[in-house]
């Protein structure tokens, strides 16, 4: 898949992951210029995991997400619909459960988890309001959701150098550091295709979520999206 497409063919989307997995995470680090690990402590922060809860983390890729939650003391359950992400995962940290799953259909029962997170994994997703749904329907009663994904930066000015650095510079520059750069043009159309933050808070809403809020993070380069399951 070289372009982004609306369609999102989950076969697609997990083989262009498949694809990248052995590179991924130093990737995203050298594309971020390291904001990502800034993005990530803010993820961990938002969904402060306890010990003794059980946290899901979606589109976990490789599991490094997920290992803030694990030195927090609670019970991470890594989750990802690439079995090459799953694999590269497995080596590096074999003890972690790493799990498979389609985010539009969850392999775990109904009121499971404390807290369920995604970062930067909803936009690749074929049905967003579904898998938001999905990820309601496997949380607790008064559980939380916490979302970091890529979005759109709020000073117009920044806004227009951003965008021109997603679909000139990204490109070139994930040429050099990955094993699948074309996968990134497919990403950077995601970026600019995905909707504004208020949409996706009504979505949120829409989904059954309660107490929805946000925060940008980087001037709205990302946004951290957070509700509350019903009690």
């Amino acid at each position: 898949m070289n372009r982004a497409s609306l369609d999102k063919q989950p076969h697609e989307v997990a083989s262009m992951f498949d694809a990248v997995a052995a590179n991924y995470d130093l990737t995203n680090d050298v594309l971020s210029f390291g904001q990502d690990r800034r993005w990530r402590r803010e993820v961990a922060k938002a969904v402060d995991a306890r010990p003794g809860q059980k946290i899901l983390d979606l589109a976990a890729g490789t599991g490094t997400s997920s290992l803030p939650f694990v030195e927090a003391g609670a019970y991470v359950v890594p989750c990802d619909f690439s079995q090459g992400m799953l694999r590269e995962g497995k080596k590096r940290h074999p003890w972690l459960p790493l799990t498979a799953g389609d985010g539009t259909r969850l392999p775990f029962r109904d009121d499971v988890f404390d807290a369920v997170t995604i970062s930067f994994g909803l936009r690749n997703i074929a049905d967003t309001e579904l898998a938001l749904r999905e990820m309601l329907r496997v949380t607790k009663p008064g559980g939380r959701i916490v979302i970091c994904e890529f979005s759109h930066a709020t000073w117009a000015p920044f806004r227009t150098v951003y965008e021109e650095y997603l679909m000139r510079a990204l490109p070139p520059v994930a040429r050099a550091v990955s094993s699948n750069p074309d996968a990134y043009v497919y990403l950077a159309e995601s970026i600019r295709s995905w909707p504004e933050q208020p949409e996706l808070a009504r979505t949120l809403g829409s989904a059954g979520w309660e107490k929805v809020a946000w925060r940008n993070l980087s001037g709205g380069v990302v946004a951290l999206h957070r509700g509350t399951k019903p009690a």
